[in-house]
């Protein structure tokens, strides 16, 4: 085995082990807070889009049928997190808006995440945090020029910002 191939083997098994980590701490995070992560990533999505988005681009963006997106809006709305309103230009379409309760909830699971991130990067120096930042943005950078497109989505819970508490 070359050098490189030895480097993809251990490169994969890193990702993969970084990537289950991840969605398992921040499934433990989003379910503390009674949210399933395809909630969580609706609440994200209405948030990045400053608090509104019809449900069929929400559906879009998470590669989710219409009627599955409906299904977990409905659920939202039950929990009073969004609540829905029909487009009165186009009757067909709906719009989800976020509910005051569904930011709070968005920032409460948000501010545990970067409270776990910030005792994590807080036991390295300032030249390593350096390095991993600038090895993660180039990793991305990378595939992005590779193929466009799956690396594109925002990875920042909300434009990389720590909203306090």
């Amino acid at each position: 085995m070359t050098g490189l191939e030895q480097d993809i083997s251990t490169f994969w098994t890193l990702l993969f082990d970084i990537i289950t980590d991840a969605e398992q701490r921040l499934a433990a995070h989003m379910a503390h807070h009674n949210l399933t992560p395809p909630q969580f990533f609706v609440l994200k999505t209405l948030v990045n889009h400053e608090g509104h988005c019809p449900i069929g681009q929400i559906a879009r963006e998470h590669h989710l049928s219409r009627a599955t997106m409906t299904g977990l809006v409905q659920r939202l709305e039950s929990a009073g997190l969004v609540s829905r309103r029909r487009n009165l230009e186009d009757g067909r379409s709906v719009s989800v808006e976020l509910t005051p309760d569904g930011q709070q909830r968005f920032e409460a699971v948000r501010d545990d995440v970067f409270d776990q991130l910030q005792a994590l990067l807080g036991m390295v120096n300032d030249s390593e945090r350096q390095a991993l930042m600038f090895f993660l943005s180039r990793y991305l950078e990378l595939v992005n020029q590779l193929s466009p497109g799956p690396a594109a989505p925002d990875t920042s819970l909300q434009d990389g910002q720590h909203g306090g508490g």
